[in-house]
């Protein structure tokens, strides 16, 4: 069992939290995305369709952005990228990781680095539940 199944919502806030800074930077510059929105989506790590239902099994969302002004429906988008990940255990190119365990989606970016910021995410998950797991 890896250390990250032990994650809850208030470590993937805290791993989003962390992660803020460099993905507000980069949302700034157009060459990686131009809607000026974000959704990440935190699927409860080592879940899978055995566990329940897709939407049962979300840990956590957060938003960048003034939803009120999206021109798109970002959060479907995610969701829709982290369950296809959460499903088949792998990582969807579109804008989700699979990462031993942990799925974090993405939208409102450029698919290459929605993923990048959804790795961001799942990454500091892993790093912060390996450090309370020691």
């Amino acid at each position: 069992m890896h250390a990250a199944t032990s994650a809850n919502s208030d470590l993937a806030a805290e791993a989003i939290a962390v992660a803020t800074p460099a993905i507000e930077l980069a949302m700034r510059q157009p060459k990686f995305g131009d809607s000026g929105f974000l959704h990440i989506v935190v699927m409860r790590p080592g879940s899978g369709p055995a566990d329940g239902e897709f939407s049962q099994c979300i840990l956590h969302e957060h938003s960048f952005g003034d939803r009120a002004k999206w021109d798109a429906d970002y959060a479907g988008f995610a969701r829709a990228k982290a369950e296809e990940s959460w499903r088949t255990r792998r990582d969807n190119p579109k804008g989700a990781v699979w990462i031993d365990g942990v799925v974090v989606g993405a939208s409102g970016a450029f698919e290459p680095f929605d993923c990048a910021y959804a790795g961001t995410v799942a990454l500091w998950i892993r790093a912060i539940a390996r450090r309370e797991a020691a």
